[in-house]
């Protein structure tokens, strides 16, 4: 019986010929990767462990991101948690202020991840990697200070869902967060529950790396244990100059199979948006009507690269945020933050009356840098709209791609790109 590309990753990373899904296996793991506020917990478990080093300074990567530059007293206590541990572990990959990007657009960025890796993250975003062709989930602190002591995690194999991407946009507007809001729309929040998402068709061919990375990162939102696409002459190309190690690129079998198949027609999709409070509850964006907002937010690990900086400044350019609206826009990483000065992203930006910030997690997950009063509405373009995510647990957030999050910081109110510059 033929396997998928996350069976034929788990098996070679665990020493087997095959695998099967339900089986549980211990694994070892390419990356172990922790964060500022994942990272202490692992951390104070490892060293109760009586271990004294990890078992590869190369392999075990610290990012600082969630509440960095350090916005109080406590997070600048988590902060130097992290880079104590660093520093006396040796590790090669530690990034903080001013080398420092959001941990899952920066990884990919520096060759930190490749194709066929194994891949396990303190955070549930670390699904984001499964668009390399990598197997990359996330899980908790106690299983990660395992893995920074052993190199070892175990893992039940999960059945894979087939999601078949058809066709090509029609809209110019659509990216890769309207896919996977479409798909989680479709499915729910626990429509692929401890399942792989294998991500493929021939309308995979028409979505850059930067969509591919936001499908993956937001698998989790459907309840997935990780996404994954095949690797192609797009992921070759992203890879090249970037990956230094060796890799192993895996495809799946004719005869593998699958739990589910789902399908995605592109040539149909919409530009979508998530209401409150479910990244499920989602409409197209001739369906939103009148939904005034006070806060949009475009960045994050889901949509923070230059694809999304792009889109932004095309729509802002020339033109001004609502008077009663605050637009804050976060770079990934600093080398897009670089790439936006040379572009004039920035000052697109800022002309248009918006804030562009040094990168970080921030408003995401209600840390800082955009957080929500009592009765406020958000639109971001960010991972989750849960209650009290970005502040006030009678705050309301919209997600969205960032097209329609520019097109609306204009209008303030929830608005489709086309009434800002049409098609």
């Amino acid at each position: 019986m033929g396997m998928t590309i996350t069976e034929k990753i788990l098996a070679a990373h665990a020493g087997l010929e095959e695998v099967k899904t339900g089986e549980l296996i211990n694994a070892k793991v390419d990356i172990a990767l922790g964060n500022d506020i994942t990272g202490p917990v692992a951390i104070k478990e490892f060293q109760k462990m009586g271990v004294k080093k990890v078992f590869d300074p190369d392999k075990v990567v610290m990012i600082p991101d969630h509440f960095s530059p350090a916005k109080d007293i406590k997070s600048a206590e988590q902060c130097k948690n992290l880079r104590d541990f660093a520093r006396s572990q040796e590790l090669t990959h530690y990034y903080e202020v001013g080398q420092m990007g959001i941990e899952h657009c920066l990884l990919p960025e520096l060759g930190i991840v490749a194709p066929g890796d194994l891949v396990i993250g303190a955070d549930s975003h670390t699904v984001t990697y499964g668009a390399l062709g990598a197997f990359a989930t996330g899980v908790g602190s106690t299983d990660l200070a395992a893995a920074m002591a052993t190199g070892e995690v175990w893992l039940r194999v999960p059945e894979t869902i087939k999601v078949n991407l058809a066709g090509k946009p029609s809209n110019p507007w659509v990216v890769g967060k309207d896919v996977i809001l479409a798909l989680i729309g479709k499915i729910g929040v626990d429509g692929a529950l401890y399942q792989s998402l294998e991500f493929g068709g021939e309308g995979l061919d028409y979505l850059n790396m930067d969509s591919r990375f936001t499908i993956a990162n937001m698998a989790v939102e459907a309840g997935a244990k990780n996404g994954i696409m095949p690797v192609d002459e797009k992921t070759r190309a992203y890879v090249e100059g970037r990956v230094k190690k060796p890799y192993q690129v895996y495809a799946s079998d004719s005869d593998a199979v699958y739990s589910n198949e789902v399908e995605i027609n592109l040539t149909t999709l919409k530009p979508q948006v998530a209401f409150p409070h479910l990244p499920s509850n989602t409409r197209s964006i001739d369906e939103v009507g009148m939904v005034p907002i006070d806060q949009v937010v475009i960045g994050s690990c889901t949509n923070g690269r230059m694809e999304d900086m792009r889109i932004a400044a095309q729509i802002l350019k020339g033109k001004k945020v609502h008077p009663y609206l605050r637009l804050i826009v976060i770079p990934g990483t600093q080398g897009i933050y670089q790439q936006c000065i040379r572009e004039g992203i920035v000052d697109i930006i800022i002309e248009a009356g918006g804030v562009f910030s040094t990168p970080t997690c921030g408003p995401c997950l209600g840390g800082y840098m955009g957080i929500l009063a009592k009765g406020e509405k958000a639109l971001a373009t960010t991972n989750r709209n849960f209650v009290g995510r970005m502040g006030h647990p009678e705050s309301e957030i919209y997600l969205s791609n960032p097209a329609v999050a520019a097109a609306s910081a204009i209008k303030g109110r929830i608005t489709a790109p086309e009434e800002i510059i049409g098609n």
